[in-house]
C-alpha cells in the first residue's frame, strides 16, 4: 500500500505464493518445504516493525536451516531508508530500478543465496519466479497472501486516497435512499408582485435582466479640432526647410570648419638589414676579398667539439640517481607494486609518512632520508575471530561465496570465505583494497553492512556502501552481525 513505502503493488500471474505485509514483499515456490517458515518470518518481521534488512536476515536464517537439498526458490525485499534490501535464492530473480540504472540479482549466481542493499532513491522493485507473467494495470494488491508468480512495487505511481464521506446525521431515517435537505439544490421561490403599485408602497422598478448582456454602446461626439489648432488642411506658419536665415547655405565651403585629420602614428624605426655571415661549410666566393685573407683557425676541419660524445664507460654510479643502486632496482619483485618509500638505518623499506620504522622501530629522521621507488612490503595482517590470518600483500574479497565474484575471477582480488550461522554475511560483502601504503575497506552493498571500531574507541560506526574508507592499525571490523576481524600492522 502507499503508506507502507512501496507505492502501488501489483501481483504477477503465476503458480507460486506472493505475500505483502507491512511494506515487505515475499515470493516463493508453493511447493517449497520452507514456504511456511518464510511466510512466518514475513509476518513476524512486519508485526515487529522491522525493515527490509531485518526481513533479509530472517529469510537467510530460514534458508540456512533448510540447506539439506537444493536452494529454495524465493525472494524477499523491503525498504531501508530510501533504499531497498533484497535477497534472492534458487531460481528467483529481482530487479531494482533507480535513476542511475537497474540492478538485477539472480539466486542462480550463488551457491546459497544472493543479497544486496541498493541505495535510493528507488523507483521500482520486481520479484519474480520462473514463468511469471505480466502484471495487469488494473489489478492492485493491498496485502495478504495469494497465488502469483511475483510482485511489482512501483514507487513512482501513487494511488489517490478516497475522499472522506460526510458523517451521517442522527435524524436520518432507516430508508434505503435518503438525501439530506441541505445537500439537494432547491430552485429559488418565485416572488409574487401585484400588477399595480399600492398606495403605501413605492412602484416596482424593473431590475437589470439576468444572464450575460452585450456591452452598451456609448455615443461619442464627433472629433473636432481644438480652437487653438488649425485644421489639417490649413497650412501652418512654419519656416521652409533649409538652413536658418542667419547661417549661410550648405554649399558654402569656405565657411565650414576645416576637417580634422589625426596625425599619422609614429612609424617604428626600420629593422637593420640582416648581415651576411660567411658559411663555415663552404669556402668563400672569389673576388670578395676574403680569399686573400688568412683562414681563421676555427674554419679548419671539424674538431672533437662538433662530434657527439662517446658513450660513458660503465654504468652510472648511485650519486647520479636517487635511490638504491641499479642492480637492486633490476631485481624481479614479482607482483608486488612499486611505491615511494624511505629506508631506515637498518635498510627496512617504510612509509615516508611514518615517524618510526615498522620493522625495527627505529626513528626515521625525514630530513636526512631520500624517498625512492621500491617494492611495497606487506602492510600487516587481518586476523579473523576464528584465528585465520590474511597477510596484506594484495586485495581481498570477503564474503559467503567469494570464489564466484567477478573481482576474484578477474584476478584483482583474492577470495576470503567468511560465513556466519545467522546468515548476515553477504555473498560479496567486503573488499579490502590496498592503495599505496593505505588499507581501505569497501562495503559492496551488503544487506547487513560493515562497521568499524577505531583504536581506542568503544563504539562501532557504519561505513557507507561502495565508498573506500581508510583504516588505521588496531581497527576492529565487524562483518554482518556476528563476524569480526582486526587489522595489525606489525611486520616482524
Amino acid at each position: 500500500m502507499t503508506d507502507q513505502g512501496f507505492g502501488v503493488v501489483r501481483p504477477l500471474p503465476g503458480n507460486g505464493l506472493v505475500a505483502y505485509a507491512g511494506g515487505l514483499l515475499l515470493v516463493c515456490d508453493a511447493g517449497e518445504a520452507a514456504a511456511d517458515d518464510l511466510l512466518d518470518a514475513l509476518r513476524e518481521t512486519a508485526a515487529s516493525g522491522g525493515d527490509g534488512r531485518a526481513l533479509a536476515r530472517r529469510a537467510a536464517q530460514v534458508l540456512a536451516a533448510n540447506m539439506a537439498g537444493d536452494p529454495a526458490t524465493c525472494a524477499v525485499a523491503g525498504r531501508v531508508g530510501e533504499g531497498v534490501a533484497v535477497l534472492v535464492s534458487g531460481s528467483a530473480a529481482a530487479t531494482i530500478a533507480t535513476p542511475g540504472g537497474e540492478t538485477r540479482l539472480a539466486g542462480s549466481d550463488s551457491l546459497t543465496w544472493a543479497d544486496r542493499l541498493v541505495t535510493g532513491p528507488v523507483e521500482r522493485v520486481e520479484l519474480s519466479l520462473p514463468g511469471a507473467g505480466t502484471p495487469h494495470p488494473a489489478v492492485r494488491f493491498d496485502g495478504g497472501v495469494v497465488h502469483g508468480g511475483g510482485l511489482v512495487g512501483d514507487l513512482t505511481e501513487r494511488s489517490s486516497a478516497p475522499a472522506p464521506s460526510r458523517p451521517l446525521t442522527s435524524e436520518m431515517p432507516a430508508t434505503a435512499i435518503h438525501l439530506e435537505a441541505d445537500l439537494v439544490p432547491q430552485p429559488p421561490a418565485p416572488v409574487e408582485r401585484p400588477p399595480y403599485p399600492l398606495a403605501d408602497q413605492p412602484p416596482v422598478v424593473a431590475g437589470p435582466p439576468s444572464g450575460p448582456q452585450p456591452a452598451p454602446v456609448l455615443e461619442q461626439p464627433p472629433y473636432l479640432p481644438s480652437q487653438d489648432q488649425p485644421p489639417y488642411g490649413q497650412p501652418q506658419d512654419q519656416p521652409p526647410y533649409g538652413p536658418p536665415q542667419d547661417q549661410p547655405p550648405y554649399h558654402t565651403p569656405q565657411e565650414q570648419p576645416a576637417p580634422f585629420f589625426a596625425p599619422p602614428p609614429e612609424q617604428p624605426p626600420p629593422l637593420p638589414e640582416p648581415q651576411q655571415f660567411p658559411s663555415y661549410d663552404e669556402p668563400p666566393p672569389p673576388g670578395n676579398g676574403v680569399a686573400d685573407q688568412p683562414m681563421p683557425q676555427h674554419l679548419g676541419p671539424s674538431d672533437h667539439f662538433d662530434q657527439p660524445a662517446p658513450p660513458l664507460l660503465g654504468p652510472p654510479d648511485h650519486f647520479d640517481h636517487p635511490g638504491p643502486p641499479p642492480q637492486e632496482q633490476q631485481q624481479d619483485h614479482g607482483d608486488r607494486p612499486l611505491v615511494y618509500g624511505v629506508d631506515c638505518k637498518n635498510d627496512h623499506f617504510n612509509d615516508p609518512r611514518s615517524p618510526y620504522c615498522a620493522v625495527c622501530g627505529i626513528a626515521l629522521v625525514q630530513r636526512t632520508l631520500v624517498p625512492y621507488k621500491g617494492p611495497r612490503p606487506s602492510l600487516g595482517v587481518l586476523i579473523l575471530d576464528d584465528g585465520t590470518a590474511l597477510p596484506l600483500e594484495s586485495d581481498y574479497l570477503l564474503g559467503r561465496d567469494p570464489e564466484r565474484a567477478p573481482e576474484v575471477a578477474g584476478g584483482t582480488a583474492r577470495p576470503a570465505k567468511v560465513t556466519s550461522p545467522d546468515g548476515s554475511v553477504s555473498r560479496r560483502h567486503l573488499r579490502v583494497a590496498l592503495d599505496g601504503w593505505d588499507v581501505n575497506l569497501v562495503d559492496l552493498g551488503s544487506v547487513n553492512g560493515t562497521q568499524i571500531q577505531p583504536p581506542g574507541d568503544p563504539n562501532f560506526y557504519d561505513i557507507p556502501p561502495n565508498e573506500p574508507v581508510t583504516i588505521a592499525p588496531g581497527t576492529t571490523v565487524r562483518v554482518g552481525v556476528s563476524r569480526t576481524l582486526r587489522f595489525e600492522a606489525h611486520r616482524g
